[in-house]
């Protein structure tokens, strides 16, 4: 079966979620308004994007961290059943 690559495109994924995130971009928006409207800094608007940006980006890692670490194989175990082991052998009734 074919598998698909592993590492994706991360600014794809970067850029759709932002798209899924779009409603912290409410605040960015209101401080950029107050920027233009009271003369407040817009650095308080920067910054939130940025922070926002750096939030989303801390989340995909810790989401591909917790992929990478459930992907490990199980350690192989002993076979007890012994039916499939070969200690059994079957009665030839015929």
């Amino acid at each position: 079966m074919r598998r698909t690559k592993k590492d994706g495109n991360f600014l794809l994924c970067l850029l759709i979620n932002m798209a899924l995130n779009a409603e912290w971009l409410i605040p960015v928006a209101i401080l950029i308004g107050l920027h233009f409207w009271f003369k407040i800094s817009i650095w308080w608007g920067i910054g939130l994007l940025i922070l926002w940006v750096l939030y989303l980006v801390f989340w995909m890692k810790v989401i591909g961290w917790a992929d990478k670490s459930s992907c490990t194989p199980d350690k192989p175990k002993e076979n007890k059943n012994p039916y499939s082991a070969g200690k059994y052998k079957p009665r030839n009734d015929k």
